[in-house]
C-alpha cells in the first residue's frame, strides 16, 4: 500500500470517529428496547439478571478504560477499533468502529453485557435490542458524565466498591488541580482535536460543552473555540488567527511510520501571527487517553494545567 494511501485512511478513519462523535452528540435520545440496561445522564441501571456479567463487549475505548479500573477487564471479550487501553486490548478481537459494529460477530461471542456510550447508542442500540443483547450505555459528553460512567459501568458488572474507590481517586486528582489553579489567570486556550498530519488541513477543536473544554477551565484555562451544539467542531486557519489563542493543545495523532513523522511546532509555524505559535506555546499530547471521558480526566486535567501554568505549577511543587 502507498504511502499517499496509508495517510489517507489513518485521516479518513479518525476523523469520521471525531464526526460521529460530534454527530451522535446532537442526536442521541432516549432509547428503550430489550435490552437489559439503558443509562441517561442521572439515571441508574436496572438490573434484570442475578449475576454479575462474565462475557462483556466494550463499544467505546473510555468504557473499555473504565472497566479495566474497576477491576473487570478480565471478562471482556472484545472491544472497538480504537482500543489502545490497556495494551492487553491488543489480543481481543476488533469488532468494528462508531456505526459499523460487526454484528454477527457481537452475536457469535456470546456476550451478557455491551457496553455503549451514549453519543453511539443511536446507531447501534436498537440493533442490539433485536439480537435481544443486554446493553448498558452510559454518557460520554461532560466530566460530569465521566464521573458517572465509572459509578454505572460498576454497578453494572457487580463492581460497586471498585467504582466507588475509581470515582473518589479521580474526584480527588480533579480537586486538586482546580484547588492549585483557583487563583491563577485565565489562560486563552484553543484545544485542537484532529487535522491533516503534517499540514493545517482539516482543523477541529473542542468547544464549550465538551469534558476537554470542562478540563481546560479545571487547568485554569478559558477554551476560545467557538460554541458549538456538539462540542465539537471544524475552525478554519483564519479563525485561529482571529481567536489569537495564548496557548494551543494539538492532539494530533501522527502514524508510528517514521515517514509520516511531524513536529507539530514546525507545522503550526505558519501562523507565526498567533501569539501562542510567536511564543513557542504549542503543546502536542499523543496520549489518545485525552480524548476519552473516563477516570482519566483526573490525570488530563492535571497535564492541561502543567501546560496552561507551567512556572506556577512548577513553583508549587518545589
Amino acid at each position: 500500500m502507498s504511502l499517499r494511501m496509508r495517510r489517507k485512511i489513518f485521516n479518513n478513519r479518525r476523523l469520521m470517529c471525531l464526526l460521529l462523535m460530534a454527530l451522535a452528540a446532537i442526536l442521541a435520545t432516549a432509547c428503550s428496547g430489550g435490552g437489559t440496561f439503558y443509562i441517561k445522564s442521572g439515571g441508574a441501571p436496572t438490573r434484570t439478571t442475578q449475576s454479575p456479567p462474565q462475557r462483556i463487549i466494550s463499544l467505546s475505548p473510555s468504557a473499555t478504560e473504565v472497566l479495566y479500573g474497576v477491576g473487570a477487564f478480565d471478562r471482556v471479550v472484545a472491544v472497538s477499533d480504537y482500543d489502545e487501553f490497556p495494551p492487553e486490548v491488543e489480543k481481543l478481537p476488533k469488532i468494528g468502529g462508531w456505526s459499523n459494529t460487526n454484528l454477527e460477530q457481537v452475536a457469535s461471542l456470546k456476550p451478557d453485557l455491551v457496553v455503549v456510550a451514549e453519543a453511539q447508542a443511536s446507531f447501534v442500540k436498537d440493533k442490539l435490542d433485536a439480537l435481544k443483547i443486554p446493553t448498558l450505555v452510559v454518557p460520554s459528553r461532560s466530566v460530569a458524565d465521566a464521573l458517572a460512567s465509572i459509578e454505572l459501568i460498576g454497578r453494572a458488572v457487580g463492581k460497586e466498591a471498585e467504582a466507588e474507590r475509581l470515582l473518589a481517586e479521580t474526584r480527588a486528582k480533579l480537586d486538586a488541580v482546580r484547588e492549585r489553579t483557583r487563583d491563577l489567570p485565565r489562560v486563552r486556550v484553543l484545544c485542537i482535536v484532529d487535522r491533516v498530519p503534517g499540514t493545517l488541513r482539516g482543523l477541529y477543536t473542542a468547544t464549550d460543552g465538551s469534558f476537554l473544554a470542562q478540563l481546560i477551565e479545571i487547568a485554569g484555562g478559558k477554551s476560545v473555540a467557538p460554541k458549538t451544539e456538539s462540542g465539537f467542531g471544524q475552525i478554519s486557519k483564519e479563525a485561529v488567527v482571529s481567536l489569537n489563542p495564548d496557548v494551543i493543545i494539538d492532539m494530533v495523532q501522527s502514524l508510528e511510520d517514521s515517514r509520516l513523522a511531524e513536529d507539530p511546532k514546525l507545522v503550526w509555524r505558519e501562523l507565526e501571527q498567533v501569539k501562542a505559535v510567536r511564543n513557542y506555546r504549542v503543546y502536542p499530547l499523543r496520549d489518545t487517553s485525552v480524548l476519552h471521558p473516563s477516570q482519566f480526566v483526573g490525570d488530563t486535567a492535571r497535564q492541561f494545567a502543567e501546560l496552561i501554568h507551567p512556572k506556577a505549577w512548577r513553583r508549587n511543587d518545589e
